[in-house]
C-alpha cells in the first residue's frame, strides 16, 4: 500500500467522522466533510467507496447533490445557517484588518448566493401515487 493511498482513507475516515458528527450537531456542517470522504475513498479504495456510498448518512446527505438532482431544503436552510453563524464569529474577532472582514464577507455573500440560486432544491417526502382507472 502507497503512501497516497494510506493518506486518502485516512483523511476519508476522517471526514465520516467529522460528518457523522455534524449530522448531529447544529454548528458542525456535515456537508463539506462528507464530500471530503466521498472524494477521499474514490480515490483510495474501491471497497471503502462502495462501502461508503452505501450508508445512510451518504445516501440522507450528498446521493441527490452529487447525481446533480439537488438538496433538500432543510439541508440547504441547515447548511446557510451554520456558514452564517461561524461566520458572524469570525467578522467581529477580525476587527483590525479590514481585507480580511472583506473577503469574509465575500466568502458568505457567495455562499448564500450558492446555496440560493446554484443548488437546485429538491422536495422531500413520500410523493402520492397517481390514481389507476
Amino acid at each position: 500500500m502507497n503512501i497516497k493511498k494510506i493518506l486518502y482513507i485516512t483523511l476519508g475516515c476522517v471526514g465520516v467522522r467529522l460528518g457523522a458528527l455534524g449530522a448531529v450537531l447544529p454548528l458542525l456542517p456535515a456537508f463539506p466533510f462528507l464530500l471530503l470522504a466521498a472524494f477521499c475513498f474514490g480515490r483510495s479504495s474501491e471497497k471503502l467507496n462502495t462501502w461508503f456510498t452505501g450508508t445512510r448518512l451518504y445516501k440522507d446527505n450528498l446521493e441527490s447533490y452529487l447525481q446533480g438532482k439537488g438538496m433538500p431544503k432543510k439541508t440547504k436552510v441547515r447548511i446557510m445557517i451554520t456558514v452564517t453563524l461561524l461566520m458572524s464569529i469570525g467578522l467581529p474577532m477580525m476587527r483590525q484588518v479590514p481585507v480580511g472582514r472583506t473577503v469574509l464577507c465575500c466568502v458568505w455573500i457567495f455562499h448564500l448566493l450558492y446555496f440560493l440560486f446554484g443548488v437546485k432544491t429538491i422536495q422531500t417526502g413520500i410523493q402520492p401515487e397517481p390514481q389507476g382507472e
